[in-house]
């Protein structure tokens, strides 16, 4: 079987260079490299900063000449300077493929949270998570605890949510267009036991799963550690978003079993996908044979006036074969509050729910009935409301911050969500990882967001730090910064930092 789980056709490889070069002119009186030489590095660069994927099949040596109009020498130099390198492999019938060198480490299990403890002297901007948004949580609890008797005489084991929180969802599903039934819906132990729970149903040890690239660090982690074959996607420039053309090729030429994509202010780029590509990928999918989870959990954190919302990814699949919708209150609410939910088609709830007994058996009932709760009394809206609010005094703050301390970052505003993808003008995001442990701040490396060491020269900062915090959190991100760029900060591999 080949070593390759995409492609990569020899137009869209130099359209891709092409872009590049504009994007990163040479400046005045710089010196030129040879030709292969700036051809391997173009295509090292990419696979880098994840816009070639790792695990890509690169067009042979006679098709990309004729795309770049070079020499074909220049491009088998060029290619044999990547596998010395360690970025291509190739087998005779197989072609080659992009790969990253043996000695990069892989991104790996995350750290637990930072201990209170520590929190007097690390600024903490790994977990994209805010507190809760009191008074709701205690008023939610309070409330469930009113509620609480009738349930604790029974045996309390509900393996697919308290029926008065599936009805709940429904409803709320309903009322944005889109009609579901109790039935097609499941309460889990938030997103990420959604997410076990159906790459455990679909996808087998072995299956391909494609995802976006870059894509929420711990999902991609449940899938590796579940044995998947991560396909990555690569996305857009900015906040585009999702590039179709390599999404309909993904899906035609790898046949994924699953695939995995953040549709709604995207963890960790922030981009929204409009009406238009989710449409398309849900037809793309469909027709591959592929099943489409659509991750909303930001979904409700629209923080700008004006954007207009399109429809959720599961109202373009009316039947109901081809989308699985997970949910959660866990980044619109609060992370403590572990429920998330599933809606398919009845079907397949009947499957998880089936497949559950072995796992969880169910989600804590109280926690349900403080969700159901704030649902049905308008608490849910009120949180969210102050959940926008201070995400939003947050992003501009330390948007401010940055752009004042590291004016050479370049980084694109969402319009919501709770993460900024910050290009790190050429720094090492591992050895600034390590760098920023060394003076106070924790920060995720963008390798922790890729597939097989893409994103080198990224970091991901969370919307969770605001005023004079966020002051201090810029300022000590420069004073690592100055660590790397004076090769004082270089470390082996970088402390792998929980990111929610």
């Amino acid at each position: 079987m080949a070593e390759w789980t995409s492609a990569v056709g020899a137009a869209q490889l130099a359209r891709q260079l092409q872009a590049q070069r504009q994007s990163r002119p040479a400046g005045p009186g710089a010196r030129r490299p040879p030709a292969y030489r700036a051809l391997a590095d173009g295509i090292r660069l990419l696979v880098l900063e994840g816009r070639v994927p790792v695990a890509a099949r690169l067009p042979a040596e006679r098709e990309l000449a004729l795309a770049l109009s070079v020499s074909r020498t220049t491009v088998a130099a060029a290619y044999e300077a990547l596998r010395t390198e360690g970025f291509l492999e190739s087998r005779r019938g197989a072609g080659s493929w992009t790969a990253v060198p043996a000695g990069n480490p892989l991104p790996a299990r995350g750290l637990e949270p930072l201990p209170p403890e520590s929190l007097g002297s690390m600024i903490d901007l790994g977990c994209a998570s805010l507190p809760a948004p009191e008074p709701w949580l205690t008023r939610a609890v309070q409330g469930a605890i009113e509620e609480l008797p009738p349930y604790a005489h029974t045996h309390g084991d509900y393996p697919a949510g308290l029926p008065a929180l599936r009805q709940m969802i429904a409803e709320r599903y309903t009322g944005r267009g889109i009609p579901t039934m109790p039935e097609q819906i499941m309460v889990t132990t938030g997103a990420m036991g959604a997410i076990d729970a159906i790459c455990h149903l679909f996808a087998g040890r072995g299956e391909r799963i494609a995802v976006e690239s870059p894509s929420y660090a711990n999902i991609l982690q449940l899938m590796r550690e579940a044995g998947a074959r991560l396909v990555p996607v690569a996305m857009e420039e900015g906040l585009g978003g999702w590039d179709m053309n390599r999404w309909r090729q993904v899906l035609r030429e790898a046949a994924p079993r699953l695939a995995y994509v953040v549709a709604d202010f995207h963890n960790p780029t922030g981009a929204l996908a409009d009406e238009d590509r989710r449409r398309e990928l849900v037809d793309a999918a469909r027709s591959a044979g592929t099943v489409l989870v659509a991750d909303e959990t930001m979904n409700e954190l629209c923080l700008d006036a004006g954007v207009s919302m399109p429809r959720r990814v599961c109202a373009f699949d009316p039947a109901g074969s081809t989308v699985i919708t997970v949910g959660s209150a866990s980044k619109a609410f609060w992370a403590g509050m572990r429920i998330g939910w599933v809606r398919a088609a009845p079907d397949v709830i009947r499957s998880l729910v089936a497949a559950r007994a072995y796992a969880d058996m169910g989600t804590p009932v109280l926690e349900q009935l403080a969700v159901n709760w704030l649902m049905r009394t308008g608490g849910w809206e009120e949180a969210v409301r102050l959940r926008r609010e201070q995400a939003r005094e947050n992003r501009d703050a330390l948007v401010a911050a940055v752009r004042r301390e590291l004016p050479d970052w370049e980084f694109t505003v969402p319009s919501g969500g709770l993460t900024l993808w910050v290009r790190t003008g050429g720094l090492s995001g591992s050895r600034l990882a390590v760098a920023g442990e060394q003076v106070g701040v924790r920060v995720p490396s963008g390798p922790r967001f890729g597939v097989d060491g893409a994103f080198e020269g990224y970091v991901r900062l969370p919307f969770t730090v605001a005023g004079p915090v966020a002051d201090e959190a810029a300022v000590r991100l420069a004073a690592a910064a100055r660590l790397v760029g004076s090769g004082a900060g270089a470390g082996a591999e970088a402390p792998r930092t929980f990111v929610a």
